[in-house]
């Protein structure tokens, strides 16, 4: 069994996933827009570019997503992806780069009692991040 989040997009899911593409430095192994979908289950014309399905490694990791209507659109709440990094100086580069243009830091990139280096903060898509960073020994 595996746990793979699945994050929702007001309409940005192209431009966000090639970002985490970039600053994670993962794979976009599918990204399928509604234009791209069998004619019985396209949407309406305003829909063709947006994204139906996207899914990204990293590493061994999946991360998968797909834009969503406006009407059932919701922000991101009570929850995290959080990002494990076994490196200081690379766990640092990502929080500087995932953050940038945060819409809130929770807590900036910092030594705690558990872990070398934590931060949570927002991104600029609005999606909640946690870093945690202990460094192999």
């Amino acid at each position: 069994m595996q746990i793979q989040p699945y994050l929702n997009f007001d309409g940005n899911c192209k431009e966000a996933f090639e970002f985490y593409a970039k600053v994670l430095n993962g794979k976009i192994d599918m990204m399928m827009t509604h234009a791209e979908a069998p004619p019985e289950a396209q949407a309406g014309p305003e829909w063709r570019d947006k994204i139906l399905h996207a899914h990204m490694t990293v590493g061994t990791a999946v991360l998968m997503a797909s834009d969503v209507p406006a009407d059932r659109y919701q922000s991101p709440r009570s929850f995290s992806v959080s990002l494990q990094i076994d490196n200081i100086a690379e766990a640092e580069r990502v929080f500087k780069e995932l953050s940038a243009g945060s819409s809130k830091i929770t807590m900036p990139i910092q030594p705690t009692f558990w872990a070398a280096r934590f931060a949570m903060f927002f991104d600029r898509y609005g999606i909640p991040w946690m870093i945690n960073c202990n460094p192999a020994q």
